[in-house]
């Protein structure tokens, strides 16, 4: 199983052909996302329609909701690089999702990322 970044599935909703050949070959069963990837793209819909196939695909995939000890490693994270990295809310979130469940993370921003003790990023 492998977390997938939010950005990831927007390249996929624009066709990137190499973000969808990276994705087939990991296979839909080892796809998951977290709740802040599912509210991330409903929040930029752009319209009702948009919104309806994004709900539609999330039925597909397996979503990993945030446990308190994601949500108290998430504040931790902020607190530690918020200052030296600018780690915002949204991806540490998805980092200690992926920590949690010790998964690794498939992600365009690998530089939002790397620095961050006892994250696997997937290659």
């Amino acid at each position: 199983m492998i977390l997938v970044d939010t950005n990831i599935l927007i390249e996929i909703y624009r066709n990137n052909t190499l973000i969808i050949d990276a994705v087939k070959k990991i296979g839909q069963d080892n796809i998951a996302v977290s709740d802040i990837t599912c509210a991330e793209l409903y929040f930029g819909a752009r319209n009702k329609s948009e919104l309806h196939v994004i709900a539609n695909d999330f039925k597909k995939l397996e979503i990993l909701h945030i446990q308190s000890e994601i949500s108290k490693n998430a504040v931790k994270l902020v607190e530690r690089y918020t200052l030296s990295h600018k780690l915002d809310l949204p991806d540490a979130l998805i980092a200690a999702t992926a920590i949690y469940y010790k998964l690794p993370l498939f992600t365009l921003n690998v530089k939002d990322f790397v620095f961050i003790e006892g994250i696997q990023l997937h290659k």
